[in-house]
């Protein structure tokens, strides 16, 4: 307890919740951009890049060994470990296809085979520290501290997604402009990303605290197969012997339906050029627009949200989130349509697409918290990210062949009509929730 005593919450809540949100962004959204610019397909892209959200999905089915063996430390340190190996090994093995494949935009995703292995590892690394640093946080500080520092946490989650979907974007773009060469310039980005998270790594070995409650939830003469197994079961059948387990089901796969489609064409949609579409913006200046105004105005909707939903609650909120999460995905079919060439314009779009679902998204937690509640809420929760996860991972498999059928205006449009499932699961969604959760 000494050291848990003699570390101020400062000296690492603030890089610990950086570095979780470095390789999450990196996997699900950069890989995205890279692929692209690569000259990858729009189809094979989104498919290849959505089937790595798996590890997110799946982890409630090993997240309670991390409970269960060894302390949250040293998985989160473990794991941080692996990832910068990983990175290093994606800064190697990165492939060069020749500048005319590239401009073909028929690059095979063949070719990334090496590297879609080791953003799998990245991912699972990911999934691993996610459980094991939320479950530190709740055990490194006491309840007064853990209110204080929600907050901080939050921002320096947000700031890790302007890092990795703005800065890292523009360092991406800037060096394609310098060096003329795509390959080359990711190579460098990913580079840069190992040394970045080498040092906040290297900093956790040694200003991280121990505290005496992290310890493996069995105790050390506890850890039998059939002790573990027990401890496992219970976690699961407890949590789909839950009242009203389809409906949160549901709820949680369809809310998000609109963004799980957008999310992975927005970045291809914002590069590719006029005659295909696009808007035919240059990678850094995504960066800037999409990766940097977008994610505040992400934020910004997401510190309202919640204020939002502590004056009225969750069941009166839903309706105003709902409405949120859908009619600001009309900014696309504007832009899809008009194709602006001022980025002001675009920026604007953008900030209001953001905006609304920063602020539709509020009402998504709330409610997994909600369901949450109980003997396990811990272990419930991160089951509901993996529902969380799946909701994004199945639509976005197909978006890009949906994509490439429809073409943007045409997918942008598809986009809308989903708003409608939605609106419809909210309906049922909201008389489960309890009049006064949420508010102060």
């Amino acid at each position: 307890m000494k050291n848990e005593k003699r570390l101020n919450p400062w000296f690492w809540i603030p890089t610990l919740y950086f570095a979780e949100g470095i390789p999450y962004f990196l996997v699900n959204n950069i890989s995205v951009m890279m692929f692209t610019k690569m000259g990858v397909p729009n189809g094979q892209m989104a498919l290849f890049t959505s089937l790595l959200y798996l590890p997110w999905t799946i982890k409630p089915f090993w997240s309670p060994f991390v409970d269960i063996i060894k302390t949250k430390r040293w998985w989160f340190i473990a794991m941080q470990i692996l990832m910068t190996a990983a990175f290093v090994l994606l800064t190697i093995t990165i492939p060069h296809p020749s500048p005319e494949l590239i401009a073909s935009g028929q690059t095979p995703i063949s070719l990334f085979t090496v590297m879609l292995i080791l953003f799998i590892i990245v991912a699972f690394a990911s999934a691993t520290h996610d459980i094991a640093a939320d479950g530190f946080y709740m055990l490194a500080l006491t309840s007064h501290e853990q209110a204080a520092f929600v907050g901080i946490r939050s921002t320096f989650y947000r700031l890790s997604s302007i890092f990795g979907q703005g800065v890292l974007l523009v360092v991406a773009g800037v060096l394609e402009t310098k060096t003329g060469d795509i390959p080359l310039a990711w190579q460098l980005t990913l580079l840069f990303t190992s040394i970045i998270f080498a040092l906040i790594t290297l900093w956790h070995i040694f200003f991280t605290p121990k505290p005496a409650s992290d310890r493996s939830s069995l105790g050390e003469d506890a850890k039998s197969v059939g002790a573990i197994l027990r401890e496992f079961g219970r976690t699961f059948v407890t949590y789909f012997q839950k009242p009203g387990i389809w409906l949160a089901m549901i709820f949680m796969l369809v809310f998000r339906l609109p963004e799980a489609f957008l999310i992975k064409m927005i970045n291809p949609f914002l590069v590719a050029s006029n005659e295909v579409g696009g808007l035919g913006l240059a990678t850094e200046q995504v960066g800037i627009v999409y990766g940097t105004i977008g994610i505040l105005f992400l934020t910004i909707g997401g510190i309202l949200g919640g204020w939002f939903a502590s004056k009225v609650g969750l069941k009166k909120s839903m309706w105003w989130m709902a409405a949120c999460m859908t009619l600001p995905c009309l900014t696309f079919v504007y832009l899809s349509m008009a194709l602006p060439t001022s980025l002001v314009t675009i920026s604007i779009a953008l900030a209001v697409e953001q905006f609304g679902y920063g602020f539709g998204f509020t009402a998504y937690m709330l409610f997994m918290i909600y369901f949450s509640e109980g003997e396990f809420k811990t272990a419930h929760y991160a089951i509901c990210t993996a529902f969380m996860a799946l909701s994004m991972m199945i639509p976005g498999m197909f978006a890009g062949y949906i994509q490439e059928a429809l073409g943007y205006v045409g997918f942008f449009w598809m986009v809308i009509a989903c708003c409608a499932a939605t609106l419809i699961i909210t309906v049922f969604a909201r008389r489960a929730v309890d009049e006064n959760y949420g508010k102060k």
